[in-house]
């Protein structure tokens, strides 16, 4: 029978994660729309494995945030995962803020966003969350469509360290890091004077600020956390540099799948995916890789932080 209330009487946290949590141990959230809509099976189960693996390599628990039976599922077990992995495309529900509500009284599954997931591990005593890119401010939605991720104003509305490789490159990064100062949301690089490019290490953006490593990352996040500002601190980690594409061959497919999603009129929820799946095609599956690299080392580096910020 599902759960009523509010979202803190709607969590079923797993054993595992209360554990953890109760005792002050380190937790990093994951996402899990990348299992039901950012990779292809068996590809999806694989990273979301990964990701949980690289998380506890570096002495932290996973909690892999997803919605189940009108609950938030903080920590999914393995047969959870491999529903969401194996769901026929379409199926699956995202839940974001927005769409919170219709996803929990479905009863169905849904996938949890960036904002969905926040939410859920705010909820749960969670300080740090890993994911892919943030969501932001599309290519031309400043004077035409305004189309903004909800992530943005999550992060300006909930108090948590954001790990990402930065706003996804599809998105006007320029437009997204000033619309995240403008809300008060610190954007910090790791290790490098520019915001990542997500596929590419650079984007060209000046970073707002800089630290040197995952351990000064969380000492500056605890000095945010400990203030009660109310927004995160997004953390931005550029993608490993073996699996890196060349700025000029993101920005080319990038451009071109734009460009052909503007021709096709697709917009709205079908876009990101549609692009992301094209730019895949152009790049002969080379997105594909960066991509899974940098959710599983962005999922390392939250958990490095997790481990220093709970010492």
């Amino acid at each position: 029978m599902g759960a009523t209330g509010s979202v803190a009487e709607r969590l079923a946290i797993a054993p595992e994660v209360a554990d953890a949590i109760r005792a002050g141990r380190a937790v990093v959230a994951l996402e899990s729309t990348l299992i039901s809509h950012g990779l292809p099976w068996p590809r999806n189960l694989e990273v979301a494995l990964a990701a949980e693996t690289a998380v506890r390599s570096r002495g932290a628990i996973p909690a892999t945030v997803a919605i189940h039976g009108g609950r938030l599922l903080v920590g999914v077990d393995r047969t959870g995962l491999e529903a969401l992995a194996t769901a026929r495309p379409g199926s699956v529900a995202k839940a974001s803020r927005p769409t919170l509500a219709a996803a929990l009284a479905s009863g169905s599954w849904a996938a949890t966003t960036v904002s969905a997931t926040m939410i859920a591990a705010r909820a749960a005593g969670i300080d740090v969350f890993a994911t892919g890119g943030i969501g932001g401010v599309h290519r031309g939605a400043v004077g035409r469509s305004f189309d903004i991720s909800s992530d943005l104003d999550e992060l300006a509305r909930t108090a948590m360290v954001v790990v990402c490789a930065g706003p996804k490159s599809i998105l006007d990064v320029p437009a997204t890091i000033e619309y995240l100062e403008t809300r008060g949301v610190p954007v910090v690089a790791l290790g490098q004077a520019e915001v990542p490019g997500f596929f590419a290490r650079t984007s060209g953006v000046p970073a707002p600020a800089t630290v040197a490593n995952p351990e000064e990352a969380a000492s500056l996040a605890r000095t945010h956390l400990d203030l009660g500002l109310g927004t995160s601190l997004l953390l931005c980690v550029p993608v490993p540099e073996r699996d890196a594409l060349v700025p000029e061959q993101a920005n080319d497919a990038i451009d071109r799948a734009i460009a052909e999603a503007s021709d096709a009129q697709i917009s709205g929820g079908a876009l990101t995916p549609w692009l992301l799946a094209r730019i895949a095609e152009l790049t002969d599956g080379a997105s594909v890789r960066a991509n899974v690299s940098l959710i599983v080392n962005n999922a390392a580096t939250a958990a490095r932080i997790a481990a220093s910020l709970s010492a």
